[in-house]
């Protein structure tokens, strides 16, 4: 998905109302687990580890653990090194598992952070998109 239509589906993940389909608790827990190991991954500066959690469209994009490293540093600082995280109920949307949260910044900025979580063939789950974006305010 080339930059635009990736900014694009963000404004919609951000923006879309909650479907009536119910997330399971198994999914609900898988999701943020998953999640969870990848943040604390970042927080090691575990490259490999937080890349396993990857879907595979974004292993091939970034092609090595250290780009997507360097990726993540340099364009989602605060999913690198949240200071604060607080998850909120998963959603369906369009039939993908979407995981919104609220994070904030080394400075206490707030954030909305979008993951799309995909179901893989082995039934596991594995990160298939991030979308972060400034909330009005400070976190408490």
């Amino acid at each position: 998905m080339n930059r635009r239509k990736g900014l694009l589906a963000a404004g919609t993940l951000l923006a879309a109302p909650a479907l009536a389909i119910d997330v399971t608790s198994a999914d609900a827990k898988a999701a943020r687990a998953l999640i969870e190991a990848q943040l604390a991954a970042f927080a090691r500066d575990d490259a490999n580890q937080a890349f396993s959690f990857a879907a595979p469209a974004i292993q091939t994009m970034f092609a090595t653990p250290e780009r997507f490293l360097a990726m993540v540093r340099e364009q989602y600082p605060v999913v690198y090194r949240p200071a604060a995280v607080s998850f909120l109920q998963p959603e369906w949307i369009d039939g993908q598992l979407i995981q919104r949260m609220q994070m904030a910044d080394a400075a206490g900025a707030p954030w909305i952070v979008v993951y799309q979580l995909e179901r893989q063939a082995d039934h596991s789950w594995r990160i298939a998109g991030c979308v972060a974006a400034r909330a009005q305010g400070r976190s408490t």
